[in-house]
Formats: C-alpha cells, structure tokens, sequence
C-alpha cells in the first residue's frame, strides 16, 4: 500500500481530488486507478506533529531557570509527539507501518521535509522506500503530473538535514541566551523574561539603530533659491542647485546677479535637454517582493500577505507561495500565455499583446531552484466575487504582475531646462508620457498615479528664449529618517548584507537569504510583538523600552549583527545542496553558547539601565504609588510600588475574599481611595457578597451599600 503524508487535510484532499477517492478516519483512500493502480491512502499531519524536548524532559533539574546549569546542551537531541496532536499521530503512525512504499506530499521546502521525515522517524519508518512529491501548485493537472514525476526520496533528505540543524542550532541558542540574558536583567532589577533568538534579535537591533538615528538626529534649517519663470508658452518653476544653512550664505554666492528685496529678473533658455526614458515591467514576485508591495499599497500586514497567499495556493489559484525565485521556466510562460484572455477578463484590463516571445528577464529555468515565481496557475476562478477583499487584491497583483511581461515598456521623455539669471543657473526637471506601456495595468493604482513636481509636463522652450523669473528664498528643514513600515522590514531582512559594516563580507551577504527565509520573515516580526519587543502604529514600526533594554544588552556581541544569521542561513542552504554537513553546523551553535556565557557576564558588568527601569516601569504601571515617587505595577503575585527597594511598603494583594481584584481597581483606590461596587467575595460562611473598597490608613475596607 501506498501512504501519501500531507501536510494539513486541505492539501490531502487537494492531492486527492484528482483521482477517484473516499474519506476514512485520518485518512482519504484513493481507490485503484490508471496513477495508482493498487489505490493509496492519503494522510496529513497538522503542521509540527513533532518537537524537539524541553529541557526539563532531559534533566528535571533544567526546569528552573539558574545560571549554574547554562549553557544547556543535551548529549542527543531527543524529540517528542505534540500532547495535542497524539490522536492524529496514533492514526498517521499505524497508516506508515502498513505502507509498502511512503510519498512525502508536505509543502516542498525544507520546513516540510521536516514534518514529514520527524514524523516517518518517529513512527519508526525511516528504512521503508520513500518517494518525493514535488509540485509548486496544486491544480489536478499539477498534482497528476508530479505524481507521474515523483522524486526519489534521496534527492530530498538533505533538506531535512537543513531543517534539523536550524531547528536544533535555534533551539540552543534561543533557550541558553534567552535565560542567560533573562537571569543577568533580572539580577540588575528587571522582572520580565528576554527572549532572544538567532534570528529575531538581529532583526530588533536593525529597526533599534534606526531608532536611535531618529532620536540623535538634530535638524538643520536650510534656505533655497527658487524661481518662478514666465515664457509666451506657459510658466514653470526653476530650483537653483545648491542649498545653505543661511540667506546671508545664499546671497553672497548669486550677487550681483540677483540681490535681496528684488523679486523680478529678465532670464534666458540657457540649455534644454529631452533624453527619451523607459522602463521596463516589473519583476515576477516572490513572496518578500509580494508582502512589501501590498504593505506599501494596502498597509497588509506581512503575516496576512502570506496567509492570503497560502489560502490562494492551496484553493489552487496561485503557485506556491513561499517561493524565493522571480522567474518561471518555458512550461510555465506557455500555460500562462495560454490563458492571456481569461486573466484579463478577470482584472477587467483588456490589451493586445505586444509580444509571445518569452525574455530572460521573467523566463529563465537557470533562476529557478526549487520553485518559480508566485504566478496564477492555470486553474481560472469563475469569478473573483467569492474571494475575500484581501484574496482578490492580493490575486489581482499576482495576475498582474503576470501580464506585464506580456506589455511593453513603459516610455516617457525627461527634460531637464537650466534657465540662467546672468551666471546663476536654476534647474527645473519635468517629464512627458510618450507610451504608457505596462502601466495600463495599473492605470487605476492611486500610487502610480500621484505626480510630483518633476512628473508634470513643461511648456516647451528652446535655446535663447527669453524667461521672466519670480525670484523668492524658500525656508525649509532637514528631516530624520522615518521609522520601517512592515514592508520595509520585510525588505531590510531580505537584504541583510547592505547593512554589514565590513565592505568584503557585504559583498558575499549581498547573494544571500539575508536574515531569515521567504517562509520565516513575516512570522519574526509577528514574534516580536509578542514578545513586546516592538509594536505597530499606522503601519510603522517602533521599539518598545524592553526592546531597547535587549538592544542595550546585546550591543556589540554577534547576536546584535546581521551577517551572523545571514552567515548562518547561506551555510544551512548548502547543507540542503548537500555540500555542508548539519553536525558541523550544530556543534559551531554549541561552541557559541559556551562563548556567550563568558562575553555576556563581562558585557553585563558594564551596563548600566537603572533609567530603562524606570522607563519600563512608567510604561507597565498602573498608577502613581501613595508614596509620591514610585508606580504601582503588577509584581506577579501582588500589586506593589517600584520603590519598594528603597523602603516604600505599599502592596496590595491580587485576591481578596476570593474575588481577584484587577489593576483598575487598584487604579481606583491609589486615586479615589475606594472603588464602585464590585460583586464576587465569598465570606467566612461560603457566602457571596458584594462590596465597595475604601482605603484607610493604608488599609483595605469594606463598604455596603
């Protein structure tokens, strides 16, 4: 019998809906058919079935939190059923130990390889024959052929391989730095838990410098010299080029050509120049490129780009979406080409095409690892009514994106006019749409749409023509750099490398993943607000006080830097080629978790957070304390003042008569001295009560109504 592992239900009944099938417990029964022709079972996972241990679950005595038992690092990394996930398990287990032959159909990707393979092992299959599905979309035409094609499954475990020296490299470092920096903060006062990871944390410190460049910046004012120039043909505006931090600068540079208090000058022409520009249509789009337009356009989260997407593929509209390629091959230029009209019907943009002929810049097998770009599949929806407003912007600029290869350039001609004031020069930039091209696509897109000053058409002039200018002295001032979006931050991952100080090692960062993978980056920011390190507001992204204690903490050691994880992310994809081996990887991750126990005791010695305390504290409290100088916060067990260490004693207990009293009561009595009614005590007899609170002397009352 042959067992297809899935690896959720949608996918199994997608790679069974092409075949003749009916439902079982856990499992659909493809029955005997041309593909198979003694039936298969199709099963699924749910996602990670299996996980690696927790420390407890090696030694009882790794359960608490000491610094005497770091670094933490088991002889042989052992792996463990999800309690939650143990029915489908049972059911998943007993189908593989009755496979003659095991097809991995999870998501081809290395995180997929993975489920399937822990899950083989784990059931005790690993020396059954194992074959490969391998397929960038699920349309039945798709899923028929690449179970014609399947791989052996040898041509696959290398990726597994990959897979577990990332989970269990993450595993050491996120576990041994998280407690070691948790346990080093809470010695020098604070309470929270610091949970730091390979990858997050160089993310973190990333949006952190940006910050402290926004904080540090000191604008500057500055003064321009403009013009308004009047010509039988029309008016336009010239700038002169340079900019100076006073008038006084200004004037010295352009008298006695122009002077203060006169506003009008005679001007000639001096030079035009019309250079003919073009561009040519937009890449196809991997999943990063994808996230960070819709983010730009829409303000879509990252995280909700992917899921739309991953709803899309597995409905079998579009290709698969954690893809890191933006190029196809020939097979998938002709489907699409194929389909010309009916895509166009579907966006409601109807164009001859300019050409069939595919171009390297889309079409190009050499570009294209393991999958393609993320494009329609040939599957059409009959319509895009059913689909979410989200599935239907996202699907659109797929489909887009598709047809742009089949458009032109985009043309436009530049002129550039330097208009003269005797010897002083002012510039003025416009532009002319000559062939729109590609951009019919986006005709209605308010963002290509928005002109600027230099989009807008000029009057036409020429050498010699005589200009009346308006002369006036513009104020302005420099601006700080703008805090990341979430798309930026996709793109900041991305391209890692650009951010590298050393000029060599940004060279060879450039051709990497950068900082995590298509499939990872979203969920890293959505990890760091989690974890209040960051949060968002109007899209932009800000580092929250205990994001900035970790920044603090970890500056300067290599888990502050980018290059480490794009190093790392570069090596474990040549373990997935096959050319590296994953227990180099996991003992070089070992060797670093004893390096960072001596570095960050001597880095911990000399930082100093006493005013991130406070900081943070102002943040979590609930209200100003009696006392007058501290807050009261939440202490885990009880509400209590941050000054307790300098003898303030103010407390108050979370439960009372059984009745769990909540911050803003607290709130209420540190403020107003007592509370509205509040129902729930439970007295001495067992009997319920209700109450209002009165703070006396310190002390808590009750008062009945």
């Amino acid at each position: 019998m042959i067992i297809v592992l899935a690896e959720k239900p949608d996918q199994a009944r997608k790679l069974a809906a092409p075949f003749p099938h009916t439902k079982g417990k856990g499992f659909l029964f493809i029955h005997p058919c041309k593909e198979f022709p003694d039936g298969a079972k199709v099963t699924w996972a749910i996602g990670h079935l299996v996980e690696l241990k927790n420390p407890d679950e090696y030694h009882e005595s790794w359960k608490k939190w000491r610094m005497d038992s770091l670094p933490i690092i088991p002889e042989k990394f052992e792996y463990k059923v999800s309690k939650d996930k143990a029915a489908q398990f049972k059911i998943v287990k007993d189908l593989l130990k009755e496979a003659d032959q095991i097809i991995i159909g999870t998501d081809p990707a290395r995180e997929g390889e993975n489920i399937a393979r822990l899950l083989i092992m784990m059931a005790g299959c690993s020396h059954k024959p194992i074959k490969r599905l391998w397929t960038s979309s699920l349309t039945e035409n798709a899923i028929i052929k690449g179970f014609a094609e399947v791989r052996d499954g040898s041509e696959t475990i290398n990726l597994f391989h990959e897979a577990q020296a990332r989970q269990i490299s993450d595993w050491l470092i996120g576990l041994n730095a998280s407690r070691l920096y948790t346990l080093h903060l809470q010695r020098k006062g604070f309470k929270e838990v610091f949970s730091v990871g390979r990858v997050q944390t160089p993310v973190l410190t990333l949006i952190y410098n940006r910050q402290c460049d926004i904080n540090d910046y000191k604008p500057e004012p500055f003064c321009e010299l403009m013009a308004e120039f009047s010509v039988t043909t029309g008016k336009y505006t010239g700038k002169f080029k340079e900019r100076y931090l006073t008038k006084e600068k200004l004037y010295e540079t352009v008298r006695p050509h122009i002077t203060p208090g006169k506003a009008s000058y005679e001007g000639v022409v001096k030079l035009v120049e019309v250079n003919e520009k073009r561009m040519h249509p937009p890449t196809l789009h991997n999943l990063s490129g994808l996230q960070a337009l819709l983010n730009k356009k829409k303000k879509y989260s990252p995280t909700d780009v992917l899921n739309t997407v991953q709803s899309l593929y597995e409905k079998g509209f579009v290709s698969y979406p954690r893809s890191d390629s933006q190029h196809i091959t020939e097979e998938e230029f002709s489907y699409l080409k194929a389909h010309l009209n009916d895509y166009q019907q579907l966006i409601g943009i109807a164009f001859q095409p300019h050409t069939l002929e595919s171009s390297k810049r889309f079409v190009n097998p050499d570009k294209v690892s393991d999958h393609y770009a993320i494009i329609p599949t040939e599957k059409i929806p009959g319509s895009t009514l059913d689909f979410t407003e989200m599935e239907k912007a996202t699907y659109d600029e797929i489909v887009k994106s598709a047809l742009a290869m089949f458009l032109p350039d985009y043309i436009y001609e530049e002129t550039v006019i330097t208009t003269a004031v005797g010897d002083v020069d002012f510039i003025t930039v416009g532009k002319t749409e000559k062939s729109i091209g590609w951009k019919l696509l986006y005709h209605n897109d308010p963002q290509d749409t928005d002109e600027t000053n230099e989009d807008k058409a000029l009057p036409r002039v020429n050498n010699g023509d005589p200009a009346t200018g308006i002369v006036s002295v513009k104020d302005g001032i420099t601006q700080p750099p703008k805090p990341y979006t979430q798309g930026q931050l996709i793109t900041l991952m991305a391209h890692a490398g650009r951010h590298v100080e050393d000029k060599e090692m940004r060279e060879v960062l450039n051709e990497s993943e950068g900082l995590g993978t298509e499939a990872t980056r979203s969920g890293i920011i959505e990890t760091l607000m989690q974890r209040e390190f960051i949060l968002v507001k109007k899209n932009l992204v800000y580092v929250t006080p205990k994001g900035e204690v970790l920044c603090e903490a970890v500056k300067g050691t290599i888990l502050s830097k980018p290059e480490m994880t794009a190093q790392w992310e570069m090596f474990l994809k040549e373990i997935g080629r096959g050319n590296k081996q994953g227990s180099v990887f996991i003992e070089n991750t070992k060797k670093l978790c004893h390096k960072l126990l001596e570095q960050v005791a001597v880095d911990m010695g000399q930082l100093n957070v006493d005013a991130q305390i406070t900081t943070i504290e102002q943040t979590e409290s609930i209200c100003k304390c009696l006392c007058g100088k501290g807050y009261i916060t939440d202490r885990g067990k009880f509400y209590g003042c941050s000054e307790y260490k300098n003898g303030c004693k103010v407390s108050f207990n979370k439960e009372l008569l059984g009745k769990k009293l909540t911050p803003n009561q607290i709130k209420q009595l540190c403020e107003k001295g007592k509370t509205g009614n509040i129902k729930g005590f439970v007295s001495k007899n067992k009997k319920r009560f209700e109450a209002a609170l009165l703070l006396k002397d310190g002390k808590i009352e009750f008062i009945f109504s």
